[in-house]
């Protein structure tokens, strides 16, 4: 027997599937059931977790997502109260998803008792975005500030110290310790802007096509041999990554600054940096005067260091001054932001204790072959 299917409107679609509608939905949704067991999962939850919804059906959500987490709570509270419960700025850090910073939304399932779906939304690349402009917004107020501390400080302390410098002649001995403590902190001052002045440098950068695994290399090896004598090193690298459009030089720079950081946050004992590189598809950045530019290699340098950074420095890292270390000058990162700013590039960290992660993203050589393969 032949059978049709119901007539519709010439041009009118077909009746919409539930299922077809969750595989559509960007963030991850799956629903458990009394015993907290998953009995539905979507096409994003499936990528979430690397596996399918064959496998994941059945299976206790204590072993995709560690019990301690939060989720649980607003799990409970979802079938204590019936009634939807979020929270925002969860992290799930898991085998299978990596570190992930979500919004997590529970709702119960009124016919099925003690059932509840989860939405798992991954912060949304804006606020990434917005992140590592304000990381670039920092390059460039530091270059301000660098050009007008070498204009309008350092000949006035010029003078403060030539003054010193012809009354000390003609001091008595007591008097003379005064002068030397001016014409001393005169010359601190003097130093600490000679070392911001690398900041107002505006020269065009010169860029070829560099073979960041060898920079790489070198960095490591230049640790190894020096401050990081205590920390094993891990090398995670994408072989077949195409050259990075930058100047050897500065990104050396930058690199040695963040593995000194990294080694100096490392406990003395267990100490371990993980360096890697990934190719990345999708991030676009529009820079000054409307030019796009795709920013597809990714340079990482993550550290086991326990306390992390702080949550009150998190949002002024790249700021001028500002340092997790009790003798820090605040300048190390704030340069770090602006050699990869001028490399057209972003840089941005993610923090938790046990694990702190700074990331490079930088543009590549189009058809152009690095002068040092891997």
């Amino acid at each position: 027997m032949v059978s049709f299917s119901p007539l519709r409107r010439r041009g009118q679609p077909p009746p919409i599937d539930p299922g077809t509608v969750l595989n559509a939905i960007a963030s991850a949704v799956l629903c458990v059931d009394a015993d907290n067991r998953v009995q539905m999962i979507n096409a994003a939850g499936e990528q979430l977790f690397e596996s399918t919804s064959t496998h994941l059906r059945g299976v206790a959500l204590t072993e995709l997502i560690p019990e301690f987490n939060p989720i649980y709570g607003l799990i409970d509270m979802a079938r204590m109260n019936h009634s939807t419960f979020s929270e925002y700025g969860v992290v799930l850090d898991t085998p299978r998803t990596g570190q992930r910073t979500i919004t997590v939304r529970v709702s119960p399932l009124t016919e099925y008792e003690n059932w509840v779906a989860i939405s798992l939304h991954e912060l949304s690349m804006a606020l990434k975005i917005g992140q590592r402009m304000n990381n670039r917004d920092a390059a460039r107020s530091v270059t301000a500030m660098a050009a007008l501390l070498a204009h309008e400080v350092k000949n006035p302390l010029s003078g403060i110290r030539g003054a010193a410098q012809l009354l000390e002649s003609g001091m008595p001995e007591e008097d003379r310790q005064l002068l030397r403590l001016i014409i001393d902190e005169t010359d601190r001052i003097v130093a600490l802007v000679d070392r911001m002045e690398v900041f107002s440098d505006s020269r065009p950068l010169e860029r070829e096509a560099v073979n960041i695994h060898r920079v790489l290399e070198h960095v490591r090896m230049v640790a190894e041999n020096g401050f990081a004598k205590h920390v094993r090193f891990v090398e995670s690298y994408d072989p077949s990554l195409p050259p990075v459009l930058g100047n050897r030089d500065q990104l050396i720079q930058v690199l040695l600054n963040l593995v000194k950081n990294a080694a100096e946050a490392c406990p003395s004992q267990g100490a371990e940096i993980v360096l890697s590189t990934a190719y990345q598809h999708g991030l676009r950045l529009r820079v000054p005067g409307g030019t796009v530019t795709d920013l597809p290699l990714v340079i990482s340098v993550r550290d086991n260091g326990e306390d992390g950074i702080p949550d009150d420095l998190k949002g002024n890292l790249f700021d001028p001054f500002v340092s997790t270390k009790p003798k820090g000058s605040g300048l190390g990162l704030p340069l770090a932001a602006k050699i990869i700013n001028d490399h057209g590039g972003i840089i941005e960290f993610d923090s938790l204790p046990g694990r702190t992660v700074f990331s490079i993203i930088l543009p590549m050589a189009k058809g152009m072959l690095a002068s040092t393969p891997w």
